[in-house]
């Protein structure tokens, strides 16, 4: 039941990182918000606009989505500055002027009645929006927006709750409650010793160490989905799952457009192609915005999908400046009666359409979401974060797929791309992940419906929002009721 008219608008301001998959899923929760009487807004860094307009055909200035008002802030950098490739320095510079300019923008647009700014949802990658708001005494909420498994992995780990993989025992397994037994390769690379990467790790330990500053943790998923793994946390940070947030088609709500912005035009022939082959025999492959695999990788999938001869649609979005990412000629000129290569394509009509078997995937979650809400089963290839036990859930956890295993030196063979993809189509398993994706897809679509489990948990929240005196976080399949600390 949306809230009852108010005098005193109730705003929301939702603050993403400028990347598209972190984004969508705000965007598709502040639609929800909207529908219940919230106005809301989504602040993001200009980089965003100038990416915006120069995806759009129009040369209009986007200013608002669905109801959705858009505003943007400094990140200090210019237009033309590579922020991919000076990534940590980016992460710390905008840590640092973020703040001061996300500020600033709350007192310029929210000043004075009617407006009462009541929340502000972050996500994890921009975890100094707490501070803002602690600021300026506005309740905090996070959308987390991996799956919530990954939410009680990260969450033990950055409080030193239980052992993880260290420099002197790097091939320890992990028991967590409520999860499978994690060996190395189960887990996301920052928990690892040999991760590379600085910035975004230093984001994840400054935002669980500061987890009393969040009122509400809201995550991209549904009860059904990760029920043991929600129940985990429900003593120590409960987590209120509010999804699966992804395009209302693939929930059976055709009637209501998607919000959710795509920064790449999508090949204009992928639906046509598929609506020329036969049901439940295409192998869909995509690795989604950031990932631009090796020649070696690329080569080993090549083959494999040659040698199924079966039909495939293969998203190739580009080339790397060290040149991986290229597809041989010779073997674009030999599949072109057995598979189409895009540059990129509309993936959520891709994943509903009756011609798609399966979906080789690089297990990113905004992915993994949409085919659990299409019922597609997956064969994981994942690279780096929480890709790797996201591919533990899809083999088993969920079972709605498999996992490609790479020999001792870390490649994966053309042999075992073939296997799994023989698997999965004709193998003994392959009716029962079907049964299990078509399962799930329905349990997804019950979970956002009126009275589902994502949408007691979005009433709950704005409910809290709109003034209940309760400070701490709840979750509606706990008695259980306690702040996160």
């Amino acid at each position: 039941m949306a809230l009852e008219e108010q005098k005193e608008e109730i705003h929301v301001l939702m603050v993403s990182f400028a990347a598209q998959g972190h984004i969508n899923p705000l965007l598709r929760l502040g639609k929800r918000l909207v529908s219940q009487g919230l106005h809301v807004s989504l602040a993001i860094t200009e980089i965003f606009q100038y990416r915006m307009q120069n995806s759009s055909s129009s040369s209009t200035t986007i200013n608002s989505i669905s109801g959705i008002q858009l505003l943007f802030f400094s990140d200090s950098f210019s237009i033309d500055y590579d922020r991919v490739s000076n990534l940590d320095y980016y992460m710390e510079t905008l840590g640092k002027v973020g703040p001061i300019n996300l500020s600033k923008l709350i007192k310029d647009y929210f000043h004075g009645a009617p407006k009462k700014l009541a929340c502000i949802v972050n996500n994890p990658f921009v975890p100094w929006v707490a501070d803002v708001a602690a600021e300026h005494k506005i309740p905090c909420a996070m959308l987390w927006i991996q799956p919530c498994t990954l939410f009680a992995i990260y969450y033990r780990f950055y409080k030193n709750l239980n052992l993880f993989p260290t420099l002197t025992n790097p091939e320890m397994s992990v028991q967590l409650p409520g999860l499978p037994l994690l060996y190395t390769q189960d887990l996301p690379s920052f928990v690892l010793p040999s991760n590379p990467f600085g910035s975004f790790p230093k984001l994840f330990a400054e935002m669980f160490q500061n987890m009393e500053k969040l009122k509400w943790v809201l995550g991209n998923s549904f009860y059904e989905l990760e029920k043991e793994a929600i129940d985990s946390m429900a003593e120590l940070c409960p987590i209120l799952p509010v999804g699966p947030l992804v395009p209302p088609s693939l929930l059976g709500e055709d009637q209501n457009p998607d919000i959710g912005i795509e920064m790449w035009q999508p090949h204009e022939t992928c639906m046509e192609w598929l609506n020329h082959q036969s049901p439940s025999s295409v192998v869909y492959v995509s690795f989604g915005s950031i990932i631009v695999l090796s020649a070696e990788q690329l080569k080993s999938i090549a083959a494999a999908l040659k040698n199924s001869n079966r039909p495939f649609l293969w998203v190739v979005k580009g080339s790397a400046p060290d040149g991986s990412g290229v597809l041989p000629l010779e073997f674009l000129e030999e599949i072109k009666d057995q598979g189409l290569i895009v540059a990129w394509c509309p993936q959520t009509e891709v994943l509903a359409h009756p011609a798609i078997a399966c979906f080789l995937t690089h297990c990113g979650w905004n992915s993994m979401l949409e085919a659990i809400a299409a019922g597609v089963p997956m064969i994981g290839y994942p690279q780096w974060t929480d890709q790797p036990t996201n591919a533990k859930l899809i083999d088993e956890v969920l079972k709605i797929g498999m996992r490609l295993m790479p020999e001792s030196n870390g490649v994966i063979t053309t042999e075992e791309v073939e296997k799994c993809i023989k698997e999965i189509m004709v193998g003994p398993r392959s009716e029962q992940f079907k049964e299990n994706a078509a399962e799930l897809k329905g349990a997804a679509r019950v979970a956002v419906a009126d009275g589902g489990s994502s949408d007691r948990n979005i009433q709950v929240f704005v409910e809290e929002i709109a003034g209940s005196s309760c400070t701490r976080v709840r979750c509606v399949h706990e008695s259980v009721v306690q702040e996160c600390s």
